[in-house]
């Protein structure tokens, strides 16, 4: 299966590890904790003019705390499968 990560093909052999996955996604991201996070970039985007306008720009935070306006793909891909990051 060319094209998907060693994850996508577990989880569509396994339907309910992927139940499981779901599950516990919807319960994570429903915390006190995740929703704070998510209004704080909402927020942020809102304010930089860049939320829901297609620009494809994000908000990303940076080491030192700041949020800054970066490419959703450069922003969204610094964590990748492995932990390690994209950029060097």
């Amino acid at each position: 299966m060319k094209g998907k990560s060693k994850s996508a093909i577990y989880f569509q052999k396994n339907p309910e590890a992927r139940k499981r996955k779901n599950a516990y996604n919807t319960s994570y991201h429903a915390t006190p904790e995740r929703k704070k996070y998510r209004v704080r970039l909402n927020k942020a985007n809102r304010q930089a003019g860049t939320y829901g306008n297609g620009d494809g720009k994000d908000m990303s935070h940076t080491k030192s705390g700041k949020l800054v306006k970066e490419s959703q793909a450069a922003n969204r891909a610094r964590n990748g499968k492995d932990g390690s990051s994209s950029k060097k």
